[in-house]
């Protein structure tokens, strides 16, 4: 297939804009954890443009969810929500710590200096690796009711922030891995990937032993 240029920005520009629908943020109580590789995971998400009890009652299960799950972050694709939300408190304990929510998130500034940490995903569990990623960031978003703010980052909360960024990016942790650190954890994702096609009877949608090579790692920046 081949378009012109222009056609190329235009397409860019509508899937960068696009508006989640009211049937796009339509859920069921309660919440399940997405995991990999559903492509659920991989999918675009939209733009938050409504700003209602409903988003609060989700906001409300997401936070639900995270806690009982032991989390300390969560994006709304992680629910099975394909829209550019997510909630997040680096003390991971209701009433301790501060709740954090973030819609259509974008960063403003990384910083240079990166720090290698192991982490883990709610969509991978039992899954522990180390991912390098900056240790400071600014970013702007929304909050519940719709009004931009903009947010200085550093330490646990930026790499927490970080790693649901990018799961509205559609990246996953172990995109950003190096060769050697995946290969520690390779056993584990394929075991997913079969688990998977057992659970749903249908091939895994992506597989860790031939994707690795070919992957795409988005950058830091803008989105």
């Amino acid at each position: 297939m081949k378009v012109s240029a222009q056609a190329r920005r235009s397409f860019s520009s509508s899937q960068k804009d696009e508006i989640a629908s009211p049937s796009d943020l339509q859920f069921e109580s309660p919440l399940k954890i997405v995991k990999y590789p559903d492509p659920i995971l991989r999918a675009n998400n939209k733009r938050i443009g409504t700003f209602d009890e409903n988003l609060k009652k989700l906001v409300d299960e997401m936070f639900d969810i995270m806690y009982k799950t032991d989390g300390i972050g969560l994006s709304a694709p992680q629910v099975g929500m394909n829209v550019r939300l997510m909630v997040f408190n680096s003390a991971g304990e209701r009433g301790v710590g501060e709740e954090i929510v973030l819609i259509n998130p974008k960063i403003y500034k990384y910083f240079r200096k990166k720090v290698l940490f192991e982490e883990g995903c709610l969509s991978f569990p039992g899954i522990y690796a180390n991912v390098e990623r900056p240790e400071s960031v600014k970013v702007v978003a929304q909050d519940i009711t719709g009004s931009k703010f903009t947010a200085n980052l550093s330490g646990l909360s930026a790499r927490v922030f970080q790693h649901e960024f990018d799961h509205l990016q559609g990246t996953l942790f172990f995109d950003r891995m190096t060769e050697e650190v995946l290969d520690g954890i390779r056993a584990e994702l394929e075991a997913l990937e079969k688990k998977y096609e057992e659970m749903t009877g249908s091939p895994s949608p992506e597989k860790v032993e031939s994707c690795v090579r070919n992957r795409v790692v988005a950058g830091f920046g803008r989105s």
